[in-house]
């Protein structure tokens, strides 16, 4: 493929690329380093016989943000590479009539926008891209806090102070009188016991006995 040809395919790449001729899967890829990747297209309305290339945009802020040619299968040929190309790490296959483009051992200059083309008469056809991402640590979701919901103690009732019934004014009155009864009579038996005391221990005791009733 002459380079001129290249240079006018770079040009109709941000007119043509996108189309619903070529089925390009996946959309984005994001991978670990040293790891292996696959892509694959498929041409869903005709048969193509010139093959499906493959064709790279490195990511920014690459220096090489052209587009490069990478690779395609020829049915004759084989493998027809593009240049500087690492053959070693990178192959196409076809699979099922789908055109199967693998990278092996990727690292972040691996990283960028590919393509896959088909030459047709006289349009050009492009999928809709891969937007590869290769990372040295994958991202990790972080998961949302769970709040700890904190348990309220029922606590017992506190107990309840009973209260007597209040003192009126007739309990004091009663209260009063029996005291003072209690005291008349203690002097009244305090005075008779000096009295009859020569009477005898009997004798005072009936007496009481009397009093009481």
């Amino acid at each position: 493929m002459q380079p001129g040809l290249w240079l006018l395919l770079a040009a109709q790449l941000t007119v043509l690329h996108g189309s619903s001729v070529l089925l390009q899967t996946p959309p984005s890829l994001m991978i670990q380093t040293n790891k292996t990747v696959m892509m694959s297209c498929e041409a869903i309305t005709s048969r193509t016989s010139t093959g499906i290339y493959w064709l790279r945009q490195r990511q920014a802020p690459s220096p090489d943000s052209h587009y490069e040619f990478l690779a395609v299968w020829d049915s004759r040929k084989g493998i027809v590479y593009g240049q500087k190309v690492k053959q070693e790490k990178l192959t196409v296959f076809l699979d099922a009539g789908r055109s199967i483009l693998k990278l092996t051992s990727v690292e972040p200059a691996d990283s960028g926008i590919y393509f896959c083309m088909t030459i047709g008469s006289p349009e050009l056809n492009f999928g809709k891209g891969t937007q590869l991402s290769v990372v040295d640590v994958l991202p990790t979701t972080a998961q949302p806090t769970k709040k700890t919901t904190t348990k309220k103690k029922c606590r017992p009732p506190s107990p309840v102070t009973q209260k007597g019934p209040s003192c009126g004014p007739v309990t004091l009155g009663l209260l009063v009188a029996g005291v003072l009864l209690l005291l008349v009579s203690l002097g009244v038996a305090i005075h008779l016991h000096r009295k009859l005391c020569p009477l005898g221990p009997l004798w005072w005791l009936l007496l009481l006995l009397e009093m009481s009733l």
